[in-house]
């Protein structure tokens, strides 16, 4: 039996004659992941959908740690969290990732993508790889487009069947400088508040309605809240799924292939189920009759957000305004 000085013996003679000792096996890695979206969203099933891929093709090697319904603080937290490093990954929302890249917010102008797969078209393309590099140039890598629907309003005022119904309503918008700038065009009054705290919100009166994907007022139970859910069709809005820069610098080239592997598989999943959720939630909601839906014409809506475009076209990025304006024709 070689004792263990033979076998450092045998160690730096192979150094000695540069020959390369036998590859360790990777260290076992884990990775954290936040979101705000409450169990059984698609966007919460598609964090949980991505830990299980990354654990199965890693042979259990990468772990993905999910913390949902923001565990670890709401969206714009989890943002500068990401661009520290002291958080890994995010499914985030599109409206507080704009606060870091202004071009993102422009995805949210009044009715620039008729359909969900017009905007999962244009985001596979051109337009989302440019804000891809430029989410890079601020220590953000982006993983995928995940999908946070096309958005309706709730309220508990008065159905919004034209956009002079919204003069009055005190209206929750996300931290959106496009989604505020359409309701305030409309005669709305916009105020900010987390969507963790929404709920409440909504129950004492600091607001009397507010705009999500039909998936978001469900399994957040908004609905227990609202008494009007109008289908205004209003803006998509995209759910960006984001890595600091940081750790992915940790990742080796293998890793870095794995990662953006799952990541493809969980956004078309994540899709597919935000797409579907339309349909099913809109004949849960017909059941309910606490609720009053409407479907308003659209046509007064869109005439009355031009303006919006037109004074989007004159920021600094007005060129990239531009751009999406022609892309969305």
């Amino acid at each position: 039996m070689k004792t263990p000085f033979k076998w450092l013996a045998i160690a730096l003679t192979v150094s000695a004659f540069g020959v390369a000792p036998p590859v360790l096996a990777q260290a076992p890695m884990k990775l954290t992941l936040g979101h705000n979206a409450a169990p059984g969203n698609p966007k919460a099933e598609a964090a949980l959908k991505f830990a299980d891929i990354v654990k199965e093709k890693s042979n259990g090697r990468i772990t993905i740690q999910v913390a949902g319904a923001a565990q670890l603080g709401d969206d714009p937290t989890m943002v500068s969290a990401l661009r520290t490093g002291t958080m890994d990954i995010s499914l985030n929302s599109q409206g507080p990732v704009s606060a870091v890249l202004p071009e993102l917010a422009a995805l949210g102008l009044p009715f620039v993508f008729p359909t969900q797969k017009k905007a999962w078209e244009m985001l596979d393309g051109p337009i989302g790889q440019e804000l891809a590099k430029k989410l890079e140039a601020k220590n953000l890598i982006l993983l995928g487009w995940m999908d946070n629907g096309i958005r309706q309003v709730s309220n508990n005022k008065r159905p919004i069947t034209k956009p002079e119904d919204l003069v009055g309503v005190k209206l929750r918008t996300p931290a959106d400088p496009a989604t505020v700038d359409m309701f305030q065009a409309m005669g709305a009054s916009t105020q900010q508040i987390n969507f963790s705290e929404l709920y409440i919100a909504l129950q004492q009166g600091v607001v009397d309605g507010q705009e999500n994907p039909l998936a978001n007022i469900y399994f957040s139970k908004l609905h227990e809240v609202q008494k009007y859910i109008s289908f205004t069709n209003h803006k998509y809005e995209s759910s960006p799924f984001l890595m600091s820069s940081i750790s992915w610098g940790k990742l080796s080239a293998d890793d870095k292939k794995l990662i953006m592997s799952a990541a493809a598989e969980a956004t078309a999943f994540e899709r597919q189920l935000m797409f579907d959720s339309d349909e099913k939630l809109l004949a849960e909601y017909k059941k309910m009759p606490s609720i009053q839906l409407n479907f308003p014409d659209l046509a007064p809506f869109k005439a009355a957000t031009q303006k919006v475009w037109d004074a989007w076209e004159q920021k600094p990025f007005g060129d990239f305004v531009k751009k999406l304006r022609a892309a969305s024709k």
